[in-house]
């Protein structure tokens, strides 16, 4: 779930980082966002414990805590629209669709191979899942292939009916790519006013779907693929809109700590059983999306994150990305040791713990070693090509 860093970091000038509603400005004399980039951090920490712990109990609905840490990939949604409006709406007089496309594609798709790659790795060698892996290596490297373009393939034995069986999370980032195309080719010309109105409607339409399905888990599967561009929509349009009017809305200003609260008591609130027709669930979820992500977001574009808050807000923000795309591969292999390397307790508390100091370094070193690395040669590369 976009994640993610889509940030001001496209800008060769800008420092990594989502800019921040601090008083300080980069060189371009942007405001910062600090406080945007430590939550996005959180939101991705929230999908990772999410996965820990479903897989370990076996998605057992009983026992799982974070129930609605799926909402994370709304959140994303939401906080891209945003900053792609800070980064970019400014800009249209001199730069092109084209190469809009072209830094999109440096910033996101680096993350997008490193994960199906560590996929594929974790599908081919999987010491835990015995023969339930067993696919000819011919429809392997097809799934691969597609894999590495970000687009759906047919759904793999032991992956569920993922579209992205390799890495899961891709699916998210696929719609990520769609908003940013409807961006430059229509959202970015249109106004405040128009923005607001098709969020209306697209909010609508998500409220509706969360009444009928109980859920806003949607989206990843060849099952529920209508849902993905249904989950885009309102939050990418309402945070390029809450951009474009942030200066004209009341708000509050409440800090990195306060909103990391309200995020975490989002995720952890209680499963919403029926009553009657009424699916509490899914109107507690797409109220979440429709109110109070929104909310959050202002709040936290006029925050400043504090000296003592600053470091660990910039961290967060710089292996969320990284960590969103880089997890689900070795959690493959989580899931098929749980299932049938016959764990004890005891082990699983202790290895379940023991994952999330691994994941945040695997984030680290991927963002370290291979993100950043290759995404300077690109847009040196470009910077060249003008």
């Amino acid at each position: 779930m976009e994640v993610l860093r889509l940030t001001g970091a496209d800008m060769p000038t800008s420092p990594p980082g989502v800019p921040n509603a601090a008083p300080d400005q980069t060189a371009t004399g942007k405001d910062h966002f600090e406080v945007l980039d430590g939550l996005r951090g959180t939101a991705a920490m929230l999908v990772v414990l999410f996965h820990i712990q479903g897989i370990t109990v076996m998605w057992d609905a009983s026992k799982v805590i974070l129930h609605h840490a799926v909402l994370a990939v709304d959140f994303f949604f939401l906080l891209s629209g945003f900053v792609i409006g800070y980064a970019y709406d400014d800009r249209w007089d001199r730069m092109s669709v084209r190469r809009f496309l072209t830094l999109r594609l440096i910033r996101l798709h680096p993350l997008v191979i490193l994960g199906v790659v560590l996929g594929f790795v974790s599908y081919l060698s999987d010491p835990f899942a015995g023969s339930a892996q067993a696919v000819p290596l011919g429809k392997l490297l097809g799934v691969f292939a597609l894999g590495l373009l970000l687009l759906p393939a047919g759904p793999l034995p032991n992956r569920w009916s993922d579209t992205h069986p390799f890495n899961g999370p891709c699916w998210s980032l696929l719609q990520e790519y769609i908003g940013n195309i409807a961006y430059a080719l229509l959202l970015r010309r249109l106004s405040a006013r128009a923005l607001l109105a098709i969020a209306i409607a697209s909010g609508i339409c998500l409220v509706v779907c969360g009444l009928r399905l109980g859920t806003m888990d949607q989206g990843s599967g060849w099952d529920s693929l209508w849902m993905a561009p249904v989950r885009l929509c309102f939050p990418f349009v309402m945070g390029l809109w809450l951009f474009r009017v942030r200066g004209r809305l009341p708000f509050l200003r409440l800090g990195y700590l306060p909103l990391t609260v309200v995020l975490i008591a989002v995720a952890a609130f209680p499963t919403l059983s029926n009553v009657g027709p009424v699916k509490l669930n899914g109107l507690y979820e797409t109220t979440c999306i429709v109110v109070v992500f929104p909310l959050v977001i202002l709040a936290g574009s006029h925050s400043e994150a504090g000296r003592g808050m600053m470091g660990l807000c910039k961290f967060a923000g710089r292996i969320s990305y990284p960590i969103y795309m880089t997890h689900f591969p070795f959690l493959y292999v989580w899931m098929n040791f749980v299932a049938n390397g016959h764990p004890t307790q005891d082990m699983l508390v202790v290895i379940g713990l023991a994952l999330i100091p691994f994941l945040i370094a695997v984030a680290w070193a991927s963002y370290t070693f291979w993100d950043e690395p290759i995404r300077a040669r690109l847009r040196t590369a470009l910077g060249s090509h003008r």
